[in-house]
């Protein structure tokens, strides 16, 4: 039995081969988690965090919900607000009625977007972290100088 758990994280360490579906006669009120890609169908609502993910919003797919995923792309209907760190993609089918915030955008002609964008940098936060922490580190040795003196 020892070797079937092996096999397991091997599998699931590739996110992106696998999908998850949310079909046509499903919904789903609550939080969705997890560590696949997903296909959304179905009706979704409440949250999506899927960090290293796509989400998928399919043609039928009704989605109110805040979305957190790797890349995001809505062919459907979705209200609330979406997190990417790479992408949005909306197709000229989809709709999206909240705030974006990602590194890259792309809305097809004939799509609909109400909603500001904040478009980040990929290492952003890498950056912020950086940044806090060098006045911090600055802001220590200052005070030193001064009661030394």
């Amino acid at each position: 039995m020892p070797p079937a758990p092996t096999p397991e994280p091997a599998r699931s360490a590739p996110s992106t081969g696998e999908q998850a579906t949310i079909g046509k006669g499903l919904f789903i009120k609550g939080e969705i988690t997890g560590s696949e890609s997903l296909y959304i169908d179905g009706k979704v609502d409440g949250s999506i965090n899927l960090p290293g993910n796509r989400v998928t919003v399919g043609r039928n797919g009704q989605v109110a919900a805040s979305i957190s995923a790797r890349e995001i792309v809505v062919l459907g209907k979705v209200r609330g607000n979406i997190t990417a760190t790479d992408r949005v993609d909306i197709r000229a089918e989809g709709a999206l009625t909240g705030d974006v915030a990602a590194a890259r955008i792309s809305i097809e002609d004939g799509a609909f977007f109400k909603g500001g964008i904040d478009i980040r940098k990929p290492d952003a936060k890498a950056e912020a972290k950086a940044n806090t922490a060098a006045p911090a580190a600055a802001a220590a040795p200052e005070p030193a100088k001064a009661v030394t003196a």
